[in-house]
């Protein structure tokens, strides 16, 4: 139904409903209206910096650009127009000053576990192994040497024939919701049961190796990066505000000062 998308024009080029309503499959939405929103900035924008390009002698004047030639334009319009400032000396140091947590090397621990099976789409089998992952947990806290006996007994990894030992284990091996606990935690059975997408795991941290800070020679080459990245990410948004507001756009409210609306 496109009787209830508006004429939209930029600078006296027209976009089509059609292409609105094209457009909208690109753009998740909870509403219809909401999808026809973004579909129209998204569009707008691309008109606008092909204006831009054409303008400039960048590009020949044809109608519509795909993401990739979109983001090339915007690329050789700021280098022409209005190139991002590079990050300095002084604010990679800086950086680094405010950030030292965020540069060493990962922990590695050593761990054995217990994994009490259940799958993540049956809360009765989930209530059940937490259960029994609490009843083994209580053992465990009574008589920490039978941890191998009882891995041995009732772990479904592969790792029971082990006694549960999984080996030294460094961030990025195993699944983010176990790995997220286990090295938040310190050396010794934790706690309580630590719940992943497989189950229930009972879990001993064996050893526990502390990362060491980076220096700054070693990680500015990143931090220059990172700051370059997200200037220009800032400074390309600015310029295509600009280029928003010295548009003449009808039909179509970009909200600059607001929110965007269809008018």
């Amino acid at each position: 139904m496109l009787t209830d998308i508006p004429t939209i024009s930029v600078n006296g080029w027209p976009i089509q409903a059609d292409a609105i309503s094209a457009e909208m499959q690109y753009h998740p939405a909870t509403s219809r209206r909401e999808a026809m929103v973004k579909s129209a900035q998204a569009l707008i924008i691309n008109e606008v910096v092909r204006q831009r390009a054409v303008a400039l002698g960048i590009k020949s004047a044809q109608e519509g650009l795909d993401a990739i030639q979109e983001q090339a334009l915007l690329e050789a319009l700021m280098a022409k127009e209005s190139e991002a400032p590079k990050a300095t000396e002084q604010e990679c140091r800086h950086f680094f000053e405010a950030n030292k947590q965020k540069f060493s090397t990962a922990p590695l621990l050593e761990v054995r576990h217990i994994l009490l099976a259940a799958p993540a789409d049956s809360p009765q089998e989930r209530q059940q192994a937490r259960d029994q992952a609490d009843i083994l947990l209580s053992q465990l806290r009574q008589a920490p040497s039978v941890f191998a006996e009882l891995a041995a007994r009732y772990s479904a990894c592969s790792s029971a024939k082990l006694g549960g030992n999984l080996g030294q284990i460094s961030k990025g091996q195993t699944v983010p919701e176990f790995e997220r606990q286990i090295f938040a935690s310190p050396h010794g059975l934790m706690a309580t049961p630590v719940e992943s997408r497989y189950g229930f795991h009972l879990v001993d941290i064996v050893r526990r190796v502390e990362g060491h800070p980076l220096p700054y020679e070693q990680v500015k080459a990143d931090i220059r990066q990172y700051l370059d990245t997200k200037v220009r990410r800032k400074h390309q948004a600015q310029y295509i505000r600009t280029l928003l507001a010295g548009a003449d756009i009808q039909g179509f409210d970009f909200g600059l000062d607001g929110s965007p609306l269809m008018q």
